[in-house]
């Protein structure tokens, strides 16, 4: 039997509900340091030059879609991902991988988020996101609401864990009834209110809207493109340099349990504000790490730059320098350039002649390669 909250638990049950109160002063130093950082942050990024900047945009949007995915438990393909971004950004990178219509789907949500931060948030608008998160209709093997505010008619949208009959609810959110006036109010608020610092906004804005929890599924998601879509209004600028999905992801277990706490507490969010301030400090300092690797592959292709490569060498060679998962091999090689073994190898020992790869100590059938170390 699954174990129920009492009613009266969750904050939307509240009197006050939705009257958000936070303590401005131990928010306020908080924000004042994440501003700093941020304005950093952007600065040096767009010290880099036009083509490292664009690398870093695309690095990080792709980081932002496959860790959102993955905070719901869905593993989207990275080169499908990173494809489908450049494509729609007009970037050429060479030997792009066709995608799955919910990458495409989910790449058009992120980036219709970022690239028209300034475009009204409307109803019309987050049935569209949900649209194209789901296009077959189906969340799994199940069918669902898509495009359109849940109904209820399979019980009350509830987030539970635990083995069936055993379950425990962690959260139940508005019956379907109250959705279309609470989605009023949360529209209005977030198009109309002007006295939040964006940063902090966008941290009200993802807690609120999860609350709500509007639709059959995909809340998550669409909660952390909003709240991705304000933190762009917040720098004016459409270009995105750190992830805060990613970040959430490392820190997933922390997420839930503030989330949790946060929806069954009073209208006080002082505690998941500073989470989520922290968290977004934290999301900057990944950030080196884009920055880092990004300045790596600059320096890796400098280095290069005169090497005759042919159309799958210079293919698999971006593939390794932009997060290769796992050992290339020469099998791994042929499949994914779709040419023979043979090929494969004569490409490889080409690429270790020129020293642009390097074979690694393990050999015999284990036989693995890398791209050469560029200091």
């Amino acid at each position: 039997m699954v174990r129920r909250i009492k009613r009266g638990a969750y904050i939307h049950e509240r009197p006050q509900w939705p009257a958000f109160s936070w303590d401005s002063g131990r928010i306020s130093q908080r924000l004042v340091e994440v501003r700093h950082r941020q304005g950093r942050l952007i600065g040096r990024m767009e010290g880099l030059g036009f083509q490292l900047r664009t690398e870093a945009v695309l690095d990080t949007l792709t980081e932002d879609v496959l860790k959102s995915s993955e905070i719901e438990g869905e593993k989207l393909d990275r080169d499908q991902v990173r494809s489908s971004i450049a494509s729609r950004l007009g970037m050429d990178i060479g030997g792009l991988t066709p995608a799955d219509r919910n990458v495409e789907g989910v790449v058009e949500m992120m980036l219709d988020a970022m690239q028209h931060y300034d475009k009204p948030l409307t109803a019309q608008r987050l049935f569209d996101w949900h649209a194209a998160l789901f296009p077959t209709g189906r969340s799994g093997m199940s069918r669902i609401n898509v495009g359109a505010w849940r109904d209820d008619k399979k019980g009350p949208m509830q987030v539970v864990s635990g083995p069936i009959g055993k379950e425990r609810v962690h959260y139940e959110a508005p019956v379907a009834a109250r959705l279309r006036g609470e989605m009023k109010k949360f529209l209005d608020w977030f198009e109309k209110e002007r006295a939040t610092d964006l940063v902090l906004k966008a941290g009200v804005t993802h807690l609120w809207f999860v609350t709500i929890h509007p639709f059959d599924d995909g809340n998550g998601r669409i909660a952390r493109a909003i709240a991705d879509m304000v933190l762009a209004r917040s720098e004016r600028s459409p270009q995105r340099f750190y992830s805060m999905s990613a970040q959430i992801r490392q820190e997933r277990k922390a997420y839930y349990e503030i989330l949790e706490a946060a929806q069954k507490g009073d209208l006080d969010i002082t505690g998941w504000l500073e989470w989520f301030l922290m968290c977004l400090g934290r999301a900057f300092d990944r950030a080196e790490t884009i920055l880092a690797t990004v300045l790596s592959k600059a320096r890796f292709w400098d280095r290069f730059a005169a090497t005759e490569l042919n159309e799958r060498q210079r293919s698999m060679i971006n593939r390794l320098l932009n997060g290769f998962e796992g050992k290339l091999t020469s099998s791994k090689w042929a499949k994914l350039e779709t040419c023979s073994q043979d090929t494969a190898l004569r490409d490889i020992e080409d690429l270790i002649r020129k020293g642009v790869l390097k074979k690694e100590s393990a050999g015999g059938r284990s036989t693995s390669y890398s791209p050469a170390r560029v200091g």
